[in-house]
């Protein structure tokens, strides 16, 4: 460490830039003499004395604020939305070069900006007071000649002049304060803003001044330690940057899984130990995800790139399935006819299958109004003597029918063939999504997953990078890994291959890998095309012929009702009758206004009358 300068940790990161990684610190003495241990999220960080650190990356994370009058500390985050002036110095500068040269931003971006000097200046004719502000508006060059800076200047008679100053010029200068704001980000991406002190703007508190100083996430390796260590950059240790001397030192390397694939073809297979599982929301539903768990060895044979293709189950009953599928798949399929619930599905459909042939399966009924042609399903044809003069009948009652896009339906695709293909061909022969059902297993896996399916529809093909790799205990048996669908750390290890030298095993590598849903969504959003969306059927017209039918539907139904509300009204009046009754009630007091006899009599006849109509009722239900 001799001749090096021993700095807070945060100073140097502050220092690097990311170009300029990995680089390699050395732990010595400082707040923490002996040792330091730090709980940072969950997981110990332990520094002591003599302890090598390999930065291999660095994140802005948060500003630390200190305030100079009280040397109090805060943290702001670096999304923090307000605004920061320069405070301006309090030193003078002794030569307009040097106040020029030490501009908090470049100084093509600084002009105009604002100075004073604290002694009399006398250019030519022109004689200027203590104090009074010149504002910076250029630099003149000319070859040969002394750098100028052009300065205006406002007079006592408020009359505003010009001024050419030698850039060489020596007195006391002091910069005025600039009304440029500027950001957190803005401040942390300049090393000369970040060396300047600062105060808040339009807040109460923009009096205090502060110092401003990023703080990092810092990400490395340590020379004894495995796993990737995480720590803030704020910790009180000091360090030694001793990256040339020790350019040497054993430090293991995680990678992941696209950095291995940048790996040259030489350095596979190769036996790696896992530093990092993967995160819990895994898109695998795969039999070897659980064993890929810390500390674990794996055999990295070879990398390249898979195609496949994405099926999914139907849905139904039962949990869709995902299934992302190996071209060298082995089984058989034959197609399954697609089903259409619009005529705008039929379209789409059409414009990706040459020669699209549908029948209908379900009576749509015109309605004239509204442009809907009415259609009827195929008949089904029993008499096989009867076939050619059928077809013969069809194809002269064949006739050109225009559907509106929005029109609903049920359509399904008529096949003119019973063909057995490879998955392979497939792809090449017709376009997908494509509905299909394999008609022969794939003798090479144990099980296959993809039989018994009465349907599966194969939602869209994909060239995947991977890996393919194996367990150490069944090093023979592969499935891929793929770094765009799989976050996983590892380092390459020493350890002997588990075979002998120069005769690898015949290797059998998994063709049908289980996904979650969660696979299809992002799948399909990554693949989704701005595709415009369905036509949206017209208003119902509401004409007086519409109004007529709507009419007479609901005279129908108050007539309904009105039946209804009799026959409850009359059973009503049975639940207050008893068949045990062998007389009659006795007849209600004539009302007040009856004056004869014959008036009594009809009000007895007419409940006569009821009552008779309801036991007749009774007898008949």
């Amino acid at each position: 460490m001799a001749g090096n300068i021993a700095l807070p940790l945060q100073e140097f990161i502050a220092s690097l830039e990311s170009t300029s990684l990995p680089k390699i610190l050395q732990v010595c003495s400082g707040v923490y003499f002996q040792g330091s241990i730090y709980e940072i999220s969950g997981s110990e960080v332990c520094f002591s004395t003599g302890d090598l650190i390999k930065v291999i990356g660095i994140e802005l994370q948060s500003v630390s604020c200190e305030d100079v009058t009280n040397n109090e500390k805060f943290e702001l985050p670096i999304t923090h939305t307000g605004l920061f002036k320069v405070v301006p110095e309090q030193m003078p500068y002794t030569s307009v070069e040097e106040m020029l040269s030490l501009r908090p931003v470049g100084l093509d971006d600084s002009l105009p900006f604002t100075f004073t000097s604290h002694s009399k200046m006398t250019f030519g004719s022109l004689k200027l007071g203590a104090g009074k502000a010149l504002t910076v508006l250029s630099i003149e060059k000319h070859d040969g000649e002394e750098d100028l800076v052009r300065c205006h200047v406002k007079r006592q008679t408020e009359a505003s002049a010009e001024v050419c100053i030698p850039l060489s010029s020596r007195g006391e200068f002091s910069e005025c304060e600039s009304e440029e704001c500027y950001t957190l980000k803005e401040i942390m991406a300049s090393p000369c803003l970040r060396s300047r002190r600062f105060r808040f703007v339009k807040t109460t508190k923009c009096e205090r001044i502060l110092i401003l100083s990023p703080v990092y996430q810092v990400q490395a390796i340590m020379n004894l330690r495995k796993n990737v260590l995480r720590f803030p950059s704020s910790l009180e240790v000091d360090v030694v940057d001793v990256t040339d001397v020790c350019k040497d030192a054993n430090f293991v390397t995680p990678l992941n899984l696209t950095e291995v694939l940048s790996q040259p073809d030489e350095s596979f297979p190769v036996v790696a130990e896992i530093l990092e599982e993967p995160e819990s929301r895994s898109f695998f539903k795969c039999a070897w995800l659980p064993g890929l768990v810390k500390s674990t060895n794996l055999i990295l044979h070879k990398k390249g790139t898979t195609p496949m293709v994405l099926m999914s189950s139907l849905k139904g009953r039962k949990t869709q399935q995902y299934f992302l599928v190996s071209l060298q798949y082995g089984g058989r399929f034959r197609r399954r006819p697609r089903e259409f619930n619009s005529v705008y599905e039929v379209y789409v459909a059409s414009t990706q299958t040459h020669n699209l042939t549908v029948s209908v399966t379900r009576n749509c009924e015109e309605v004239e109004e509204e442009g809907l042609p009415g259609l009827k399903p195929d008949d089904e044809e029993e008499d096989e003597d009867d076939e050619k003069e059928e077809k013969d009948k069809q194809e002269e009652a064949k006739e050109e029918v225009l559907l509106p896009l929005y029109m609903q339906g049920h359509f399904v695709e008529v096949l003119g063939e019973n063909k057995k293909y490879k998955l392979c061909d497939l792809g090449k022969e017709f376009s997908l999504p494509l509905d299909v059902k394999v008609v022969s297993r794939d003798t090479e896996l144990e099980t296959d997953p993809l039989v018994g399916f009465s349907c599966l529809r194969i939602e869209g093909a994909m060239l995947e990078p991977s890996i393919q790799a194996s367990f150490p205990d069944r090093p023979d048996h592969c499935f891929h890994l793929l770094p765009q669908w799989l976050s996983l750390s590892v380092s390459f290890t020493k350890d002997a291959l588990p075979w002998p030298r120069d005769q690898f095993p015949k290797c059998f590598t998994e063709k049908v890998s289980a996904m979650t849903d969660t696979f299809f969504y992002e799948f399909r959003k990554k693949g989704n095309s701005d595709e415009a969306p369905p036509p949206r059927p017209p208003k119902r017209d509401m004409s007086s012929s519409n109004l007529v039918k709507k009419k007479s539907k609901s005279t129908k139904k108050s007539s309904k009702a009105k039946k209804n509300k009799d026959k409850s009204v009359l059973t009503e009046k049975l639940n207050d009758l008893t068949l045990n009754h062998k007389k009659r009630p006795p007849a209600p007091l004539p009302p007040v206004n009856v004056e004869s006899d014959h008036d009594y009599e009809t009000v007895d006849e007419t409940l006569v009358a009821v009552v008779k109509t309801a036991q007749e009722n009774v007898m008949f239900y």
